[in-house]
Formats: C-alpha cells, sequence, structure tokens
C-alpha cells in the first residue's frame, strides 16, 4: 500500500451542518475491524483513538478521565484540515494530544495512526503553550536540531532550518539566542513551529500554543499560521487545543467539543468559512454567528452538574 499523507481526513456523508441540531451533533463510532484497511475513496484514517481508557487511581475516588473512549480522524483526499479540541479545563484534550504524539500512554486502549498502531518510536511533533526552544542556543541551531538528532549532516541541516526560518518570517534572527527578551513571545512560538515543521511532518499538534500571547501578536500569528496551513506543500492534519471561541473559529476546518467525567464528544461540527482566510474574515456575519454559538455550547457545558 503506497504511504500517503497522514494530514488528511475523508469525506462523511453524514456530517452535521454548521449548528444543525447541534445539541444531536454526533461522531461516527470507530469500526475497529475497519482498522488499516482502505475506507470510501481507497483512503485510510489518519487516527483512531479505540477504547481508551485512562484512571488515575492515586486519587479517591479514582479520576476517570476517558472511559471506552474513540475518536476517528479521517482522511480527505489532497486536502489538508485544521481540527480544534475545545472543552471546559480537565476535560482530557491535552491528554489526547498527548497520545497521539506519543508522551503518555493510556491505561488501556490503542492509537493507530494511518491505520497502523502507534508504538514508542512513533513521535509526532507538538508545539506547547510554554516556550520550548533551548535558550543556550541559537534560533538556527534551534530549528536545525531535529535534522542533525535524525543524522543529517551539519551543512544541509543548516540550510534546510534556514528555508524554514525564511518561511516563519525569522530571516535575520538566526544567529540570535532563542530567549526572552532577545525575541519576543510571538518569535519564540514562530521558533518552535519551524523546529516542528523542518522535518516535514504529516500531523502536527499544538496545545494553547498562543494562550500566553497579547491580543495583537495572538491575531497576527493566526494568520501566519493559517498562510502555513493554506501554502503547505503535503496535505497537513493540524490538531489544535484553545479555549478561545473565535480562536477556533479562525483557525477551524472542523471543531470538536469534549465534555468531561469521563470525557465524550459532545459536539461536532465543520467551519464553513473561506479556505484560505485573512482578517476580513473575523468580521463576516458568518464568523460572529459561529463564534456566539461555540461560546453558548461551550457556557452550557460548564454549567451542567454530572
Amino acid at each position: 500500500m503506497m504511504k500517503r499523507n497522514i494530514f488528511q481526513k475523508q469525506e462523511d456523508p453524514e456530517i452535521v451542518k454548521p449548528f444543525e441540531n447541534a445539541s444531536e451533533s454526533r461522531v461516527e463510532e470507530t469500526n475497529v475491524s475497519h482498522l488499516g484497511q482502505s475506507s470510501e475513496g481507497g483512503l485510510t484514517d489518519v487516527i483512531n483513538l479505540v477504547n481508551i481508557n485512562q484512571v488515575y487511581s492515586e486519587h479517591t475516588p479514582p479520576n476517570v478521565v476517558f472511559k471506552d473512549f474513540n475518536l476517528d480522524i479521517k482522511d480527505v483526499k489532497d486536502k489538508g484540515q485544521f481540527i480544534t479540541l475545545m472543552g471546559k479545563s480537565g476535560c482530557g484534550k491535552s491528554t489526547l494530544l498527548r497520545y497521539i504524539s506519543g508522551l503518555q500512554e493510556p491505561t488501556s486502549g490503542d492509537v493507530y495512526i494511518y491505520g497502523k498502531k502507534r508504538t514508542s518510536k512513533d513521535r509526532i511533533p507538538m508545539v506547547f503553550q510554554q516556550y520550548t526552544s533551548f535558550e543556550w542556543k541559537t534560533v538556527l541551531q534551534n530549528v536545525a536540531l531535529p535534522l542533525i538528532l535524525k543524522g543529517i549532516a551539519k551543512d544541509e541541516a543548516n540550510d534546510r532550518a534556514m528555508e524554514m526560518i525564511k518561511v516563519v518570517g525569522l530571516n535575520g534572527h538566526e544567529n540570535k539566542w532563542a530567549k526572552y527578551p532577545i525575541l519576543s513571545g510571538g518569535q519564540l512560538q514562530r521558533v518552535a513551529i519551524a523546529r516542528n515543521l523542518v522535518v516535514n511532518p504529516q500531523i502536527l499538534l499544538m496545545d494553547e500554543p498562543f494562550g500566553a500571547l497579547d491580543t495583537i501578536t495572538r491575531k497576527q500569528i493566526q494568520l501566519f499560521l493559517r498562510s502555513i496551513f493554506e501554502n503547505a506543500k503535503v496535505d497537513p492534519t493540524v490538531i489544535f487545543v484553545t479555549h478561545s471561541e473565535s480562536e477556533a473559529v479562525f483557525l477551524s476546518s472542523d471543531i470538536y467539543i469534549l465534555d468531561s467525567g469521563p470525557a465524550t464528544v459532545r459536539h461536532y461540527f465543520k467551519i464553513e468559512l473561506p479556505e484560505v482566510r485573512d482578517e476580513s474574515v473575523r468580521y463576516s456575519n458568518e464568523f460572529t454567528e459561529y463564534v456566539n454559538k461555540l461560546g453558548v455550547l461551550l457556557e452550557d457545558l460548564k454549567n451542567e452538574r454530572k
């Protein structure tokens, strides 16, 4: 079977229209027998989370975060996707990213990447809210590091790192130390994004990466991230966690809202905005409607008691 980009999902004829019967929106459950096989259009799912359980037994009573949790991220031919996970704090959004990245194992259950069970050798890049650059290295050294760790010669690694530094708009800063205040918060997050993109990943995980940025910088880097996504040479799948309704709507093609105690996918819908987005999108009626509806759904979820 020819390897495809993992950065994709699949058309679903039963997909929920934006906010139509939102309280009854649903996600198709994983069919384990189909894992690793071609589905509609001959495409294999990007990610399958299968019968995931996460129990922290050191708590009294035990804290059950996930119980028999299933989620499929489908493949769409020749098209990337930007998926956002939302929900109140503690519902397991960041934990799901950690499962996919390989940073954490669930208590039980399996994670499949492009139809193959993830192993301890698999690592998927992840950008965190905290600045994760090595302060004692320059921007160039930070971005080149993943290539050097893969055994690529230093000169080639630096050349490829410089190409990525230009892509993220840090040309001229490559010889600066990657730390604050030499670089701003937004620039440091660009370093982190460049370091993760330089190895040409098909999946990129982002855990509230802009939470510490001021409003203006946050909007600027949202535009930057959309431009990277829209102009990617591969069909990228970005899985993103945020608490900001406007950020989720601007960036996303798909949004999943998680309930908690234990976690379930409570709402799922597509964002039907232009695929190429600029600042003008934020002033459209459609954008405002999405943001307001998201706010209502999240507020209702927060006020529920289990």
